[in-house]
């Protein structure tokens, strides 16, 4: 069904990258390797862009024969995939121990929507994090709602109390952490233990931490979401998103996602690989020139509070302190009162930093983030505005001056 190559053979090349499995490979390793099956690279180090939509059968007895087959991991019809898709799925897979599959989808939203229509009916109630990204607080009012799916959203920091709200109807918990906007980093291991005391199932938005950070499916989740638009593409060039699934789930999630028709470009399929082999460098960066940045935040003159994992002043710092092996570059902080002139002042002003959405690319982002707008379950009280800082891979003095002038700015106008 491949085309043959000229040089080592298959079974040569996977003897040469495989190891002892008793000596298992640590993660910045895997995210080097994943995916790299000799079978769909040829004998060349990436996975070629095999673009298709119609796959051609020798006879219509091979035809027949190939639908009633599973066409995971086989050409069939270009919606199905091809290696290029399947290459990248299958390094996500890898980066979670313990998963049985991966599916990839043309945005991180739609990666929501199809994890959560997967395992819920009509009739069927989802609770869902209070600090949830924007978008997966709409799906739950509006689309889930017309399906007949009630949403119930909790206290980001709930933890082990989430048992008192699962009830008969219970389906569902959709857990975010750290929340995309104001950071709080949820009790994942007393979450997921009172779900499967009641069989319900747990799904994580993991886009901050990726695998590298914070192992989803190790830790009990059973089906992690991410925005492969934001650290693993990289480059901000490329919309994408994926679902890994725990044992026994990936079935219905494929089917699902099948149904929907989802499927995503073998282009941007091979962009995504691209950006995962520096995965793991790019995400030490970031992480390091964050954390320098938000504790140089934490002590300037107009700065109420930041809102970073790794910082106390974060709820659920002690959370992200046992469970997370590192932060990544995102973190928002409060102003110490003024408005809105005073905020836009600040931003407008930055020379090294873009103004727009999205994170995870190389280059540094501000945002000005109103989280009392999301909020039904709980209750913002912030000092004054908020402003939201992803750091990408410049010089971090350059943006602490950036930042320093910045804050001058809005002091002038407090």
């Amino acid at each position: 069904m491949f085309a043959p190559f000229a040089g080592p053979s298959p079974a040569a090349m996977a003897h040469r990258m495989s190891h002892d499995p008793d000596q298992p490979t640590r993660p910045a390793t895997r995210v080097v390797q994943a995916g790299r099956r000799p079978e769909w690279t040829g004998g060349i180090v990436n996975t070629p862009v095999w673009r298709a939509s119609t796959i051609l059968y020798p006879t219509v007895a091979d035809l027949r024969a190939s639908g009633a087959r599973d066409t995971h991991h086989r050409l069939f019809y270009g919606r199905r995939g091809t290696p290029t898709q399947w290459s990248l799925a299958d390094a996500l897979t890898e980066m979670e121990p313990g998963a049985e599959g991966t599916f990839l989808y043309p945005s991180g939203v739609a990666a929501i929507a199809a994890a959560l229509l997967s395992v819920l009916s009509p009739g069927d109630e989802l609770l869902c994090v209070d600090s949830a990204y924007d978008p997966t607080r709409s799906m739950a009012d509006t689309l889930l709602k017309r399906f007949g799916i009630t949403t119930r959203f909790y206290d980001p920091m709930i933890g082990a109390g989430i048992a008192g709200l699962i009830g008969e109807r219970t389906r569902a918990i959709m857990l975010e952490s750290p929340g995309s906007l104001t950071f709080e980093v949820q009790d994942i291991p007393a979450i997921v233990a009172a779900a499967k005391a009641r069989g319900v199932v747990t799904l994580l938005d993991n886009t901050w931490a990726t695998p590298l950070l914070f192992p989803a499916i190790e830790r009990g989740i059973d089906l992690t979401i991410l925005a492969a638009t934001k650290y693993i593409v990289g480059h901000s060039d490329v919309m994408m998103g994926s679902v890994t699934a725990g044992p026994g789930r990936f079935a219905a999630l494929r089917d699902t996602s099948f149904q929907l028709g989802q499927v995503i470009s073998p282009d941007d399929a091979w962009l995504g690989s691209r950006g995962l082999r520096t995965l793991a460098v790019r995400l030490r960066q970031h992480g390091e020139s964050a954390l320098t940045i938000a504790r140089w935040l934490a002590e300037q003159p107009g700065v109420a509070r930041v809102l970073h994992p790794a910082l106390p002043s974060c709820p659920g710092h002690d959370s992200f302190m046992r469970d997370f092996r590192g932060a990544s570059g995102l973190f928002s902080f409060v102003l110490d009162g003024g408005g809105e002139a005073a905020r836009a002042a600040l931003i407008d002003g930055l020379a090294h930093f873009g103004i727009g959405y999205s994170w995870g690319g190389f280059e540094s982002l501000a945002l000005p983030i109103d989280p009392a707008r999301h909020r039904s379950a709980t209750r913002r009280d912030d000092a004054g505005p908020v402003i939201r800082l992803h750091i990408g891979l410049e010089d971090t003095d350059d943006l602490i001056a950036d930042l320093d002038a910045g804050l001058a700015r809005f002091r002038a106008l407090r």
